[in-house]
């Protein structure tokens, strides 16, 4: 399988779907548990009759989905085939999309030496010291975010190591931007934005705004 580009996943038209780090993201608006539940159960049926499978969260106002596919490690024709079909299925039950709600959460930390402290992140996050696949601490199950270390120089003076890596969709990150400004954060660089915006809080922490463009 090919796994497609963020310009051709765009090209595609999925108005309700949203490429986030490494897969499509979706939440629909099923207002109350029993219409999740029935709509879940039609999403199944569409899965097994594609022989493709979504992860998928129901909550009591909404159903989060997620479609990638992990023997190309991410996103191919079969993804978007099945998020239209979804997207149908949500259309004639009257249920909505909200595209600006997927978000993808993940933990930096710089460190000069992954290999010196990537085992203890694994097993304190996951139970598993061989949980390292590269250059990030990886939980199958889904348990927790994605921690991935940021190669830097050695240094000694105690400073900020950690910072949060917000993935949003790409047409809800100035408003995301925006939010946090306006509840006292600054914007410390921009320079590759859209790709990702560096954001500070009042005391100089640091997270970054992420999207999937320009990458």
């Amino acid at each position: 399988m090919t796994i497609l580009s963020t310009q051709e996943i765009l090209d595609a038209g999925l108005d309700d779907w949203r490429k986030l780090p490494q897969a499509l993201h979706a939440r629909f608006l099923t207002g109350d548990f029993t219409t999740g539940l029935a709509f879940v159960s039609g999403v199944g049926e569409l899965a097994e009759a594609a022989g493709h499978h979504p992860d998928i969260a129901l909550a009591y106002p909404h159903v989060d989905l997620t479609l990638v596919s992990h023997d190309a490690s991410g996103v191919t024709g079969r993804d978007v085939d099945l998020a239209r079909r979804i997207s149908d299925l949500a259309g004639r039950r009257g249920i909505s999309a909200d595209p600006a709600a997927p978000t993808v959460v993940e933990l930096a930390l710089d460190t000069a030496d992954p290999t010196a402290i990537g085992p203890f992140w694994a097993a304190l996050l996951t139970g598993d010291a061989h949980a390292v696949a590269g250059d990030d601490v990886v939980d199958p199950t889904g348990r927790v975010p994605l921690l991935w270390f940021q190669h830097t120089g050695a240094h000694e003076t105690p400073r900020q190591r950690f910072h949060l890596d917000v993935w949003v969709p790409h047409d809800a990150a100035e408003a995301r931007i925006a939010a946090a400004v306006a509840a006292g954060g600054t914007v410390v660089d921009d320079a590759a934005a859209p790709s990702f915006t560096v954001l500070a809080d009042a005391e100089g922490n640091r997270a970054c705004v992420c999207t999937t463009l320009d990458r």
